[in-house]
């Protein structure tokens, strides 16, 4: 006889979206043994929070857009009642700048409701484990067609970093939140300078909104986080 397998125990999940269908279709998704196990739904932020001291889930998959309080200001109350909670948001919203405001109130990821199974399935387990995935989705606010500015001359990551670079985050900042190194960072600050021929981060991120990366319309009207 060969020894004993171990059980792993399944990743306690709690649900906080105010879609009724969409929570019971991700319930079902996540219950049909796959290593997860749904322990808590909420329909709003603030059910969400009253909750947590009760089931204290493993992760939670959060929302951005609810009734009420949203799930940045909801991930920001849960911080204090649970200050080593692992959240996950889960968003129809794939904005560069959406995702760097709730990294930066402190979730531990970010992905788009549009991703594949499989893609929500790891980043969770991701989370879980420490680590800290954004949607390949969320890369910029924008796409820009071939047509429209022929190749670019940035990587995806690099547009990752210069829409940070918007938000006058530093190369910390940077890396703390597309979960690299502040080296790495560095590096990819650098590169974008070089390929877009720009002397300072002002005139790179002005010149990529000249190349069409970055998208003009979010510029005005929005607040800094």
């Amino acid at each position: 006889m060969g020894p004993p397998k171990v059980s792993i125990p399944p990743i306690r999940l709690m649900l906080v979206d105010d879609h009724a269908v969409m929570r019971a279709g991700l319930a079902n998704l996540l219950g049909s043994g796959l290593g997860f196990e749904v322990v808590a739904q909420a329909d709003d932020g603030e059910m969400a929070i009253r909750l947590w001291p009760n089931f204290k889930p493993d992760v939670c998959l959060l929302d951005m857009t609810m009734h009420g309080i949203d799930g940045v200001e909801t991930l920001s109350r849960l911080r204090k009642v649970a200050p080593a909670a692992r959240v996950l948001m889960l968003t129809s919203s794939d904005s560069a700048e959406d995702m760097a405001r709730a990294m930066k109130a402190g979730a531990n990821g970010y992905v788009t409701k549009n991703v594949q199974h499989k893609e929500l399935f790891d980043a969770i387990r991701e989370v879980h484990a420490g680590g800290r995935p954004v949607s390949s989705s969320t890369i910029v606010e924008s796409r820009p067609t071939t047509a429209q500015t022929g190749a670019s001359p940035l990587t995806p990551r690099e547009i990752e970093v210069v829409a940070l670079m918007r938000e006058g985050f530093t190369n910390q900042e940077i890396g703390r939140l597309l979960g690299i190194s502040t080296h790495t960072a560095k590096a990819h600050v650098a590169g974008v300078l070089e390929k877009l021929d720009a002397s300072d981060r002002t005139q790179a991120v002005a010149r990529a909104f000249d190349l069409g990366l970055l998208k003009a319309a979010h510029l005005q009207g929005r607040p800094k986080t």
